[in-house]
């Protein structure tokens, strides 16, 4: 049975979902926040009352890089936004896996329409948070790839060597591609970029993969 944050019961069951099945009482004094420019802010999973802060501050739009879920944290975001008035926006992205030209495409296109300022956010603000820190950067702020790949760092506690280095790797094929023949980034994404290819041909690391998969618990 789904949560129904009308019955009593079930929003005690969904706050608890939110601190300890999703470990948000590790986020609630480490927001893992990043200023990205131009109005757009990066985060990890807020709770209700993170919601309402960032009302208060005047943020416009939230990006849940998770998707729809019938989660207790998810459910609270959802509600929360509504409360306070902000857009939320449900574009799913994946730490460890390739993005189709469709998806990466459609990043380019949300930018573009939504309001500012806004937030995005996966679930530690790390990984999911990190590829669309780098596709905003180049796409809004127009800064090459190669410096905009920096948002995939240690610094907002991306690993590179585990199974979440899947995105590196995405972007680190374009570079060596594009230092060959010079293509502008999306015209590498429609036209040379092969997801399947590049998924076959990574090789992640077992210690940093020890540290992603059940040291951090990534999702």
């Amino acid at each position: 049975m789904p949560l129904n944050l009308n019955d009593p019961a079930d929003r005690k069951r969904a706050f608890r979902d939110v601190y300890w099945g999703d470990h948000g009482f590790l986020r609630t004094h480490f927001r893992n926040k990043h200023d990205l420019g131009g109005g757009m802010y990066r985060e990890n999973q807020p709770n209700p009352q993170r919601v309402a802060v960032w009302a208060r501050e005047g943020i416009k739009t939230v990006i849940n890089l998770r998707g729809e879920s019938p989660k207790g944290f998810y459910l609270l975001e959802r509600e929360a936004c509504e409360v306070h008035g902000l857009q939320l926006y449900n574009f799913r992205m994946f730490s460890r896996d390739v993005h189709t030209p469709f998806k990466i495409r459609a990043a380019k296109e949300l930018f573009d329409k939504i309001e500012y300022p806004a937030v995005m956010h996966c679930k530690s603000g790390a990984d999911r948070t990190g590829i669309m820190g780098v596709l905003y950067r180049h796409f809004k702020m127009e800064e090459p790839i190669e410096e905009a790949v920096q948002q995939l760092s240690l610094k907002y506690g991306h690993v590179k060597s585990g199974k979440t280095g899947m995105l590196d790797f995405f972007f680190a094929d374009y570079l060596a591609y594009n230092a060959q023949k010079p293509t502008a980034f999306m015209d590498w994404v429609e036209n040379v970029y092969d997801p399947a290819d590049v998924k076959a041909r990574f090789k992640a690391g077992k210690v940093g993969s020890l540290v992603t998969e059940d040291i951090l618990r990534r999702e």
